[in-house]
């Protein structure tokens, strides 16, 4: 049945066309004002939404943005335009994690469209962003965690170290005063033969007349060190690989197109066996020529397939890596 020329439908597709024009001069105001009235027409048209989010997002007033791309999404869940500006409004808020999966799905339908797709390039760099500032904030959480468990770690150790020391007679600071004994940076008390020579004689009178009292003690206390510090030593080496994760790393030359030099966001494979940024190839072969950039066998578009192995292998890197692509 087609519609009247007054009916709501025709005055509200009126105003979404009105809001384009305002739009495209840069008088957002008025667009906003247009695409609301579309929207008081008909409620359920999700480009009204997207299009007055849009206005939101050139003026930065991301709860705007996030409301009517959620109404939009409501409407129609397969949206890579609501989709990704709501993985934007997201991350200004930071909510990192959403943000992310938002992102990822607009990414997702944005390859799965036909030629021409919205803004593919630029959602992938802002997802890649968003994964690498998600990174970062896990990052620092687990690293003040494992940075508070290493010190209380620390201090245990420590106190055993120095009862076992007191057990011995050499912990009190009364007796470390009197007889000098000196602390490393880590704790450790160290004694010379002429300290150990006091100590001896003013807790152990009788045996220190006794043939090699002196050099016992001095080697439990020489064990007592050298455990301590075997202890720290193996500490710190647990921490060290526990924190490896949260350390970027640099990206290894296999996950890196051949062409552009820059990490892989859709590798296709050709009959070559070499691996290339399907972008880049197909830019290479509609404009160079239709033959393998490296091997310089013939090429045709339909002979190249998706690289799913090396697709894995990145995602895989970037959520163990956290590393941001850039352009």
């Amino acid at each position: 049945m087609a519609r009247e020329i007054g009916s709501p439908e025709n005055q509200a597709e009126f105003l979404k066309d009105q809001g384009n024009q305002y739009f495209k001069k840069e008088k957002l105001g008025a667009a906003i004002e247009a695409y609301t009235q579309a929207i008081d027409l008909c409620p359920k048209v999700p480009a009204f939404w997207t299009n007055r989010a849009l206005c939101y997002k050139k003026r930065n007033e991301w709860g705007k943005v996030e409301r009517d791309c959620l109404k939009a999404l409501e409407l129609d869940n397969s949206l890579t335009k609501a989709h990704y500006m709501l993985g934007l409004a997201l991350f200004e808020r930071e909510q990192y994690h959403d943000a992310t999966k938002h992102l990822e799905k607009a990414l997702e339908l944005g390859r799965g469209a036909s030629a021409g797709s919205y803004m593919v390039e630029e959602i992938w760099q802002e997802l890649a962003k968003a994964r690498y500032i998600e990174w970062q904030a896990e990052a620092k959480i687990r690293q003040r965690q494992q940075r508070d468990l290493k010190d209380h770690l620390y201090t245990l150790l420590k106190q055993d170290y120095e009862n076992k020391l007191k057990s011995l007679k050499l912990g009190a600071s009364t007796e470390q005063a009197q007889f000098g004994y000196r602390k490393d940076p880590s704790g450790v008390i160290h004694l010379t033969d002429e300290e150990f020579t006091d100590f001896e004689s003013a807790y152990y009178p009788v045996e220190n007349s006794q043939t090699g009292s002196e050099e016992r003690r001095k080697a439990e206390i020489s064990q007592l060190n050298e455990d301590f510090q075997k202890r720290l030593r193996t500490m710190e080496e647990v921490f060290d690989k526990a924190g490896v994760p949260d350390r970027p790393g640099e990206i290894p030359d296999y996950l890196c197109c051949q062409i552009s030099m820059d990490i892989f966001r859709d590798p296709v494979i050709t009959p070559s066996g070499v691996t290339y940024e399907k972008a880049v190839l197909m830019e290479h072969l509609r404009k160079v020529g239709k033959f393998d950039p490296l091997t310089r066998a013939p090429l045709y578009p339909d002979q190249v397939a998706p690289n799913l192995a090396i697709k894995e292998a990145v995602q895989t890197f970037l959520s163990q890596n956290g590393w941001a692509y850039k352009t």
